[in-house]
């Protein structure tokens, strides 16, 4: 049998082994999501910004004719900005060593990864609001040529465009083709902000468990003092 001190460093091994592993799995699960995260934000970024310019004009935002949940610019800070923000903390943090550092960070990690995956889920609901109402547009009514939103749902009388292509082309006649343009937009941003706003709740659990879990590897030494 092995002497009792001999024994008493191998459990310590053992555990710091374990404590090491633990706390690297959870690192490089923090850096696959920052990383992961990083292009998804520059997509909503950049589909945000399209979105404030249908038919690649300017005129139509700074007379106001661009739809309201484009102006609302959450492609931008919300699942853009916070989101790339949130990201380079994880890719920080999985460089984090030692048992009090790491644990301190996981708090963090828990505190940023709630905040990314509130702001990828607003982008993600306006997202699917703008989507359903349709764009803003010139169109024709009894009175004549107007702006407005006349895609947009009517409980009991009008249930939506999405699913009726012929008035994709039939209704709005300025900005040209901004329906397809708001569709193909809207569509590409908010499926990329619920995927942002997944990849956030799994950190979230991630950070968590290395919160929980942390400190009870991290503190699971045996003293070779102790009988």
């Amino acid at each position: 049998m092995l002497p009792r001190a001999a024994a008493l460093n191998i459990t310590e091994f053992v555990d710091d082994r374990f404590s090491c592993r633990f706390m690297m799995c959870v690192s490089r699960c923090l850096r696959c999501v920052g990383v992961a995260l990083v292009p998804m934000a520059i997509v909503c970024i950049l589909c945000n910004i399209l979105l404030l310019f249908p038919d690649l004009k300017i005129h139509f935002l700074l007379e106001k004719h661009v739809t309201k949940e484009a102006t609302w610019a959450t492609g931008l800070w919300a699942s853009g900005l916070m989101v790339l923000l949130g990201a380079r903390g994880f890719i920080q943090t999985s460089k984090t060593r030692g048992c009090c550092a790491f644990r301190g960070q996981m708090l963090c990690q828990v505190i940023y990864s709630g905040l990314a995956f509130l702001a990828a889920a607003i982008c993600c609901y306006v997202s699917a609001t703008g989507l359903v109402q349709g764009p803003k547009c010139l169109y024709n009514t009894s009175s004549g040529l107007t702006w407005g939103v006349p895609l947009k749902p009517i409980p009991g009388r009008f249930s939506g465009y999405l699913h009726n292509q012929t008035l994709w082309s039939g209704v709005c006649l300025e900005p040209r083709s901004v329906v397809q343009w708001n569709v193909v937009l809207f569509s590409v941003m908010g499926a990329t902000s619920a995927l942002e706003a997944v990849l956030c709740a799994v950190n979230i659990l991630n950070s968590l468990l290395g919160l929980v879990l942390g400190q009870g590897f991290c503190n699971n030494k045996v003293n070779p003092g102790h009988t």
